[in-house]
């Protein structure tokens, strides 16, 4: 008995030893609370080149697997899908996050097939866990192949610099974690492996551990000056950084850019309100929103609703653009993919109308009926069926004098019909506020929608346009 202890010990002591990947766990969890599983599976005589098992993430249960490119090239085989499948089911009975940590240089080519329904289980589980626990992927390696395919399914991806994401072997050179971030395929870059951890983890601190959940509370103070930033902004909307504004009405330091260099004019993040989490979505810092910036929106309002994470959306958007060469072909299956997700999402929605609104911008993003439970617009908003502009030209043209001149008959309009005080006492938006009380306004919705409860009819999926 004590030669099989023995023998015990000095299998799990090899198996255990330090490598980057444990390391990469270790960094990810609470101190000493990793706990590996499935320490002893081994692919013949080797191991099966990944670490899995669970711990806390700031005092929360998560699980995780790190790809061990000491072992085959970390490569995926049988052996290797098995024990991420087995975290995979872990998260899915228990309700937990699961962060996957990528490093491998592809599938263990001389198992065939049985390597390739290995990725076949592992996407069907990555996408059967879509909308009931969290899931990030951090690319520390190389990411190539059906495994891209993966990661890219997870809610977040977190990228270093070293990091590689493609599919083909040919776009190998395009795969940095530069041009992921361009693309969107990036949510965050880090310089290094230790502060793309550091951003998971702090992540993983905004979110509920599954859907049925609330996220955890933050401590939070109020934005020192925001009010003053806030009113400085609305004195000067057509200049202002709309999204450095709205920060001001969220708590200190709480705010996540998601996907900073894809799309730049939408902006997207996770922040704090008196401690509890929200999206926040700035559409647009330019006043224009192209086709990329409708996406890049769409699917993270799709995220928060998934989680019951409330959706405060600050607006300054005249019209869609299309934002390439192509001119507008497809930006109508995009602006409808936006407008479907807003109005199918049941989570509290909050619109502040900060500077233009004008037509489908406006039913899309601060539309009464789904799109929007509250809509609120600061003075110096504008919001209309058409711009001022075009409903001079087409409705004021017999105001145009030699004394009056087509800019001060479109700035009248503006101030008039087309004012937020106009779209208020019509009941096309909830109320008219002073920029500086937008973080008190915001807080006042969402503790009255913090109770919201919808039904809807039963069905499989409402069918998004793609």
């Amino acid at each position: 008995m004590s030669d099989q202890i023995m023998s015990l010990a000095q299998a799990r002591g090899e198996a255990q030893k330090a490598v980057p990947a444990r390391e990469r766990l270790t960094a990810l969890f609470d101190p000493n609370t990793f706990v590996e599983v499935g320490t002893l599976v081994k692919n013949g005589c080797d191991g099966a080149g990944v670490i899995t098992g669970y711990g806390l993430v700031d005092g929360s249960p998560v699980y995780a697997f790190s790809q061990d490119i000491t072992v085959k090239s970390g490569a995926v085989g049988e052996a290797h899908g098995s024990k991420i499948k087995k975290i995979y089911e872990l998260a899915l009975k228990t309700g937990a996050p699961l962060v996957g940590i990528y490093d491998s240089n592809g599938a263990a080519l001389d198992e065939g097939l049985d390597a390739m329904n290995a990725y076949g289980d592992l996407l069907c589980w990555t996408n059967n866990l879509s909308g009931v626990v969290p899931q990030i992927s951090l690319v520390l390696g190389v990411c190539a192949g059906s495994a891209a395919m993966i990661a890219a399914s997870a809610d977040f991806v977190i990228m270093s610099e070293k990091g590689e994401f493609f599919v083909n072997a040919g776009d190998a050179e395009k795969g940095t974690a530069a041009e992921a971030a361009k693309g969107g395929i990036a949510h965050i870059v880090e310089k290094d492996e230790k502060d793309a951890i550091a951003a998971a983890r702090r992540l993983l601190s905004m979110l509920p551990v599954n859907n049925l959940s609330m996220a955890p509370m933050q401590e939070y103070s109020p934005v020192s000056g925001g009010e003053n930033t806030l009113a400085a902004a609305a004195a000067n909307i057509k200049g202002a950084d709309l999204f450095e504004a709205a920060k001001c009405a969220m708590d200190e330091d709480s705010v996540i850019e998601l996907q900073k260099d894809f799309a730049p004019d939408a902006k997207i993040a996770f922040a704090s309100m008196n401690g509890m989490s929200v999206g926040l979505v700035v559409a647009s810092a330019s006043g224009t929103l192209n086709l990329n910036g409708c996406s890049k929106i769409a699917r993270f309002v799709s995220i928060c609703d998934s989680f019951q994470i409330p959706v405060i959306t600050f607006i300054n958007c005249a019209k869609f653009v299309s934002g390439c060469s192509h001119g507008f072909r497809g930006g109508v299956r995009e602006v409808a993919k936006l407008a479907h997700i807003y109005a199918e999402a049941t989570t509290a929605k909050i619109a502040v109308i900060a500077g233009d609104a004008f037509g489908s911008a406006f039913v899309a993003l601060a539309g009464r009926g789904s799109n929007a439970d509250f809509s609120v617009a600061w003075p110096c908003a504008v919001i209309g069926a058409l711009s001022p502009e075009t409903a001079v030209a087409f409705l004021e043209g017999d105001k145009i004098t030699a004394e009056k001149p087509r800019a001060q008959v479109e700035a009248e309009y503006a101030m008039t019909k087309a004012s937020a005080f106009a779209a208020a006492a019509k009941g096309n938006i909830d109320d008219v506020i002073e920029a500086s009380e937008t973080r008190q306004a915001l807080l006042a919705a969402l503790e009255i929608l913090s109770s919201k409860r919808v039904s809807r009819l039963p069905k499989k999926h409402g069918n998004i346009p793609m």
